[in-house]
């Protein structure tokens, strides 16, 4: 479909976007929401793209993102460099924004973060951002036609934010659309969600991720349909499961390091890695206990030799074949509660070193008395 070419799948959303372009019946605030990596920001940016593109000159500005009636507003960190009184804003950081929209647009809220150089930093959308596009919307449009508002991750707003961009969808420029992309709505102020046309978008079907991936990154049929399984239906989780240095490597190689030193009851050893986790950094523990958690449940699967129920790397099924049988019902829900509880307290500033000790020490007791039936 003419715009949507960096759209995987969505096929049903693409057109729906495109009926309300056809029908004139787009509203001036549409809202699209769904799970990472299913192609929100894309078919947000293909919707602009359509609305804009009525010149050659215009087709030449938005092959590279650089349309002047073409706004972002994205969370943003304050950096070293800034003053105590500055509120950052989209602006400050158009220039990284830009380098990876044009890698791609499909990435994730941390591959966000590291671009900006603030890995471990909470990103927000603050106060001087909904002043910063109040003015620049209350221009007129240089070409004369649509101005289209990109707000990614809406939910990220603070409060004065929020009061103000409210203030912008109640009362809207003329000929302004407004395209929120955002992953958890119920963040989001109820009367901001009141003022937009929700859509909401479904993963990724498996066999568009696999042809994709045929089609784009070159795969063999065997492994594309591999990791479209794995991806399940996340088209930046299946980008990371390409990359050689991926942090799937590295987290299986500390989960396999987890459970045999636990099998084996060397504590000393335990804390040590312990300590390897804490050095990673919150979000990225986060992560791990996230993979933690997934491998839990797919060895747990892999026990009852159904091959269609299982969602592993090569590597990871390799460890399955004789780790899995001490998975199972004894223990599983018991591992699943202790990885659970240690995002919660991961998320709330507890000590690392100690829930990771605590939870390196409870998997002894746990893989011990797994008394596998298979």
């Amino acid at each position: 479909m003419d715009g949507f070419e960096q759209v995987i799948g969505q096929r049903e959303a693409q057109e729906r976007l495109m009926q309300m372009v056809g029908e004139e019946r787009l509203p001036h605030a549409i809202m699209l929401c769904g799970p990472q990596g299913c192609g929100k920001l894309a078919l947000a940016m293909s919707l602009a793209k359509v609305l804009l593109n009525r010149t050659q000159n215009d087709a030449a500005m938005l092959a590279n993102w650089e349309h002047p009636d073409l706004h972002f507003t994205y969370p943003t960190i304050k950096l070293p460099s800034m003053g105590s009184d500055h509120k950052p804003v989209s602006d400050d950081f158009s220039d990284k924004w830009h380098e990876l929209i044009m890698d791609g647009l499909y990435f994730t809220m941390n591959e966000w973060l590291e671009q900006m150089g603030g890995e471990n930093q909470q990103a927000i959308i603050t106060a001087g951002e909904s002043d910063d596009l109040n003015h620049k919307l209350s221009l007129k449009s240089s070409q004369g036609g649509y101005k289209v508002s990109i707000v990614w991750m809406p939910e990220r707003m603070n409060i004065e934010c929020a009061n103000k961009i409210l203030k912008l969808l109640e009362e809207p420029p003329s000929q302004t659309v407004f395209i929120l992309v955002c992953e958890e709505p119920s963040q989001l102020l109820e009367t901001i969600r009141s003022r937009v046309q929700r859509i909401d978008i479904r993963k990724i079907a498996d066999d568009d991720i696999r042809q994709a991936l045929i089609d784009r990154r070159g795969l063999t049929e065997e492994m594309a349909t591999r990791l479209a399984r794995m991806a399940n239906g996340n088209w930046t989780k299946a980008l990371e499961l390409l990359s050689s240095d991926s942090e799937s490597e590295l987290f299986l190689d500390m989960f396999q390091m987890l459970m045999r030193l636990a099998w084996q009851r060397k504590v000393k050893e335990l804390k040590s890695w312990s300590e390897r986790m804490t050095a990673m950094g919150r979000e990225r523990q986060k992560r791990f206990l996230e993979f933690f958690l997934r491998m839990i449940r797919e060895n747990f699967m892999y026990n009852f030799q159904q091959k269609e129920l299982c969602y592993m790397s090569q590597r990871e099924e390799d460890f399955a074949s004789n780790f899995a049988r001490f998975v199972n019902e004894v223990n599983v829900m018991p591992i699943t509660q202790i990885a659970n509880l240690a995002i919660r307290d991961i998320g709330q500033n507890a000590n690392a070193k100690i829930v990771f000790f605590d939870l390196s020490l409870q998997m002894i007791v746990h893989i011990k008395n797994a008394q596998s039936p298979y």
